[in-house]
C-alpha cells in the first residue's frame, strides 16, 4: 500500500491540554537563537535536513522528527483496511491510544518550537518509508512498533544531556516516560508478561538504552530506514 506523507495537522484542543498537563506554558519558552544552517565544517552537504545541536532548537527538532515518524506509523496502522481483522479489540484500544499520544507529542513539539523561534526554526514535514512493513501482519506491525518505541526512548535518553533549558528538559522527561510505557506494552503484546524487548534494559545496571543522534538518524541509524529524507546532525557539543 502507498504510504501517506507524515501528518502535520494541528490538534489545538489536545495540544492545549498537553501543555497544561506538562506544566510548560508557551509564554515561558524563550528563544536563544533560531535553527542554524549548516556550517562550513559539515560533511553532510547533501542532507535534506540539518539539525544544529549548538542550540536547543536542534534537539527539539530532533525529537519532533522522531515524533513525526511515530505518529505517521500509528496513523497508517489504525487506518489500514485490515486493522479490524488483524488486531483484537483490546489490541486496537492500545494502538488507538498510542496513535493519539504520538500525534499530541508531534503537535506539541512543533508548537513549542514555532512559538519560541518562529516558523523558520522548525523543520518541515518528513516523508516516511514504511515499505518494509506489512500492515496486515500483526507480527510485522508490532515488531516495527517496538523498534520505533525503543529507538525513541533511547534517542530521548541520549539527547537529554544536550538540552540547556530546564523547561525543555522537564518536558522531554515527561515525554520519554510515556514512550517507555508504549515500548513496554508493545513488548507485552509480543511476549506474555514481557516488560521490554531483548537487550533494551541492561541486566547489570537495570538502565535503559541511551543512543547518540548518529545511532538514530545518521547514516545507518535505527530510524533512518523509515525516513525518506537524509538527516544530518551538526555541532554536537563535546562531552
Amino acid at each position: 500500500m502507498s504510504t501517506p506523507p507524515l501528518p502535520d495537522t494541528a490538534a489545538p484542543t489536545s495540544r492545549r491540554a498537553f501543555f497544561k498537563r506538562a506544566g510548560l506554558g508557551l509564554g515561558a519558552v524563550t528563544a536563544a537563537s533560531t535553527l542554524a544552517a549548516c556550517d562550513s565544517n559539515d560533511n553532510d552537504d547533501d542532507a535534506d535536513v540539518r539539525l544544529d545541536f549548538s542550540n536547543d532548537f536542534g534537539v527539539l527538532n530532533y525529537a519532533y522528527a522522531l515524533e513525526q515518524l511515530e505518529a505517521a506509523f500509528y496513523d497508517t496502522v489504525v487506518s489500514d483496511g485490515a486493522y479490524g481483522s488483524t488486531f483484537s479489540t483490546d489490541e486496537r484500544a492500545i494502538l488507538d491510544d498510542l496513535a493519539k499520544h504520538e500525534a499530541i507529542h508531534r503537535d506539541f513539539l512543533r508548537a513549542a518550537i514555532v512559538q519560541a523561534g518562529g516558523e523558520s526554526a522548525v523543520i518541515g514535514a518528513l516523508t516516511p518509508n514504511f515499505g518494509s512493513v506489512n500492515f496486515a501482519s500483526r507480527t510485522s506491525v508490532l515488531t516495527t512498533s517496538q523498534a520505533l518505541e525503543d529507538t525513541g526512548v533511547g534517542a530521548y535518553n541520549g539527547a537529554g544531556r544536550y538540552i540547556t533549558s530546564d523547561d525543555y528538559l522537564l518536558v522531554a522527561g515527561k515525554i520519554v516516560s510515556v514512550e517507555a510505557r508504549h515500548a513496554s506494552v508493545i513488548s507485552g503484546l509480543l511476549a506474555n508478561n514481557a516488560i521490554s524487548g531483548d537487550n533494551v534494559v541492561t541486566s547489570d545496571t537495570a538502565l535503559d538504552l541511551a543512543l547518540e543522534p548518529s545511532e538514530v538518524v545518521g547514516r545507518g541509524g535505527r530510524a533512518t530506514p523509515f525516513i525518506t529524507e537524509t538527516i544530518a546532525v551538526i555541532n554536537i557539543p563535546s562531552s
